[in-house]
């Protein structure tokens, strides 16, 4: 785990789920995955957006060329938990598509318009979008 997303943890952890720096006012959550190949626990800080039931997260990457470690993860192993504010909930992910996808990325484009320019800045046709199902 890289030396700021240790930080961004500890910060998450000590203050109930707020975070200063270039993540202040931005709702993160912990995302707690295992290793497709070695099952070892991975905690990621992810931005995210609340839907109906449950949480979205957004494999962007910063925009990069190849997806994060952390959807490998969840497609081969996609019971995970994730720490919301004071909270841990148990949750199953699962990759958005269709109008389901459309729906909730342009959500997060409005809400927060650098998703869009790491769409324009990848070569990836479409950045995944993770659904995060309570239960």
């Amino acid at each position: 785990m890289s030396d700021w997303n240790t930080q961004v943890i500890d910060e998450f952890r000590a203050n109930g789920g707020k975070v200063g720096g270039p993540m202040e006012g931005r709702q993160l959550l912990l995302l707690h995955h295992r290793g497709a190949k070695s099952g070892i626990e991975r905690v990621s800080p992810l931005v995210y957006q609340c839907l109906e039931n449950g949480y979205a997260v957004f494999a962007s990457k910063g925009g990069a060329d190849e997806n994060p470690a952390w959807l490998h993860n969840l497609n081969a192993n996609p019971e995970a938990s994730v720490e919301v504010s004071n909270e841990v909930v148990a949750v199953t992910a699962r990759v958005a598509s269709g109008e389901e996808h459309d729906h909730i990325w342009r959500q997060q484009v409005q809400d927060f318009s650098f998703f869009a320019d790491y769409q324009e800045k990848t070569t990836r046709d479409v950045i995944p979008v993770v659904v995060l199902e309570p239960g």
